[in-house]
């Protein structure tokens, strides 16, 4: 029936999932996509589970594989590769919104956070190649722009979407070149560097 909703039972009345309960729900929260280790343990305290029952869940998980927040990382990083490149820095903050631990983070750190594509589709294998992509998808098919203000609003658009500046100037400046016949040399980006 659309529009049926599941009747709320008040805290109080709710009585602790027992282990194989606590197991069910976690089962069922990972059905949709993978989760972290802390995703989890916040949707079990949510089920009113207790301390030592949501350990237990947490670490039979882990044995089995199915809670690994590295390999989370790394599915979160393809799957923005894939659907919607963002930055590094955007990306590290989205992961860390998920609860992915600052010590996962940093063993990442200096290194892809996507692993390369198995099945055969290329996924972007740098910062600035993620950023010619963001920018690809954003114009359609589109030149980019030749009036400055234009491109300075093309500059807005991939650091909000987490690429640092210099990326986004020499993004900016290839595919100005690109898109214009001839190239062009009367700075293509849009952007003026500081100190200038």
């Amino acid at each position: 029936m659309p529009g049926r909703r599941r009747r709320q039972i008040p805290d109080a009345e709710r009585t602790p999932p027992d282990p194989e309960a606590a197991m069910e729900i976690a089962v069922r929260f990972l059905g949709t996509r993978p989760r972290t280790r802390w995703e989890l343990e916040r949707r079990l305290r949510k089920a009113a589970a207790t301390d030592e029952v949501i350990t237990d869940t947490l670490d039979r998980l882990a044995a089995m594989g199915y809670v690994d927040d590295l390999a989370f990382t790394r599915w979160w990083a393809e799957q923005r590769d894939r659907h919607a490149p963002r930055g590094r820095r955007m990306v590290e903050a989205e992961l860390r919104q998920h609860g992915v631990p600052r010590d996962v983070l940093e063993e990442l750190r200096g290194t892809e956070l996507a692993e390369p594509a198995r099945d055969g589709e290329t996924l972007p294998a740098s910062e600035a190649e993620r950023a010619r992509v963001a920018l690809d998808r954003h114009l359609r098919g589109r030149p980019v722009p030749d009036q400055a203000g234009a491109r300075q609003r093309l500059g807005a658009f991939l650091i909000r979407r987490g690429f640092d500046p210099d990326t986004v100037r020499a993004t900016l400046r290839t595919a100005a070149t690109e898109s214009t016949p001839g190239g062009s040399t009367a700075d293509p980006d849009g952007l003026q560097d500081e100190g200038t």
